[in-house]
C-alpha cells in the first residue's frame, strides 16, 4: 500500500448528520421543557391565587379568584355584555388598535428613515421630537377625547402617538447604522439617492423596524384601551371601566385576560411574518 493512501484522512460521513440530529433533538427537548415549565408555573400561580382567595388570606372581593374570572368570561361569551356581544367589543378595540398601529408605524418609518438619511432635517426637527417624546402620551388621551369625541378617532389618535416614537427611533437608528461601504458601492454603480434609500437603507433597517413592531402593537392596544376607559360607547376599555364602577374585580381581570390573548395572537402573527421575511438569516441555535 502506497504512503499516499496511508496519509489520506478518513472522513466520517455519518459524523456531521449525527451532530445535526443531536442538536435537533436537544432543541426539541429544550422546547418541550420550556413549554412544560410555563404550564406548571401558570397552574401554580392560578392554584395559589384560588386557594388564598377561598381561604380568605387575600380579600376575594378586591382580588377575586380565577374561578370567578372564568365564570365572567363564560358569561360574556355565552350571554354577551351590557354593551352587546363580546366579539363586537373585542373587534371594536382591535379595529382602533390596528388602525392606530398602522398609521403610527407608517409615520414612524417614513420620518425615521428621512431623518436618518438627511442630517439637516434631523438637526432641525430633532429638538422638537425630543420634546414631544418627553410628554407622557397617556395624558394626551383626554385632549384627543375633547378634539375627536367619544368615537373611535380619539382612540386611534392615542394609539398613534404611543406607536410612533418606538418605531421612529428604531427606524432612525437603523438608517444610521447602514454599512457605509454598501452605500458607497451603490453610489459608485450610479445609484441615485432614492435608489440608495429604497434598495440599501430600507432593507438594512428592516430588522430594526421589525424589532419595534413587536412592542408597538402592545402600545397600540394600550392607547385604545386608555381612550375607551376615559370615554367611549363600546370596547374592552369601557368594559373595564364599567366593571370598576360596579366593583366587579372579576370583570376587570376577565377583560385583562381577553386583552392578553389578543396581544399574544398578534405577537404570534408578527413573529411568523418576521420569520418568513428573514428566512435568509441563520438561526441562533445553529451556531
Amino acid at each position: 500500500m502506497s504512503p499516499e493512501v496511508l496519509s489520506t484522512p478518513v472522513v466520517d460521513t455519518a459524523k456531521t448528520p449525527g451532530r445535526a440530529q443531536t442538536r435537533a433533538q436537544a432543541a426539541r427537548r429544550r422546547k418541550l421543557l420550556v413549554g412544560v415549565a410555563r404550564v406548571v408555573l401558570l397552574v401554580v400561580v392560578l392554584g395559589l391565587w384560588e386557594t388564598l382567595s377561598r381561604a380568605k388570606v387575600i380579600d376575594p372581593f378586591n382580588f377575586s379568584m380565577p374561578s370567578k374570572v372564568w365564570d365572567q368570561i363564560y358569561t360574556w361569551v355565552a350571554h354577551g355584555t351590557a354593551l352587546g356581544s363580546l366579539g363586537e367589543q373585542i373587534w371594536y378595540t382591535l379595529h382602533e388598535a390596528l388602525l392606530g398601529w398602522v398609521i403610527g408605524v407608517i409615520a414612524g418609518v417614513l420620518l425615521g428613515i428621512a431623518l436618518g438619511r438627511i442630517s439637516l432635517l434631523a438637526e432641525i426637527l430633532g429638538p422638537y421630537i425630543k420634546v414631544l417624546n418627553s410628554i407622557p402620551r397617556i395624558v394626551l388621551a383626554p385632549i384627543f377625547l375633547i378634539w375627536f369625541g367619544l368615537g373611535p378617532s380619539s382612540k386611534v389618535a392615542s394609539a398613534v402617538v404611543l406607536v410612533f416614537f418606538p418605531v421612529f427611533f428604531n427606524a432612525f437608528q437603523g438608517a444610521r447604522e447602514v454599512d457605509r461601504n454598501l452605500v458607497a458601492n451603490a453610489r459608485i454603480l450610479g445609484a441615485s439617492d432614492r435608489r440608495v434609500t429604497l434598495q440599501v437603507v430600507v432593507p438594512s433597517a428592516t430588522s430594526w423596524i421589525f424589532t419595534s413592531l413587536h412592542v408597538s402593537f402592545g402600545f397600540a392596544l394600550i392607547g385604545a384601551i386608555v381612550g375607551e376607559y376615559i370615554g367611549a360607547t363600546k370596547g374592552i376599555g369601557l368594559l373595564v371601566a364599567q366593571s370598576q364602577n360596579t366593583f366587579n374585580a372579576a370583570g376587570v381581570y376577565a377583560a385583562m385576560v381577553i386583552l392578553a390573548v389578543v396581544a399574544l395572537v398578534a405577537e404570534g402573527l408578527l413573529t411568523f411574518a418576521e420569520r418568513r421575511i428573514f428566512r435568509w438569516k441563520p438561526s441562533g441555535s445553529d451556531s
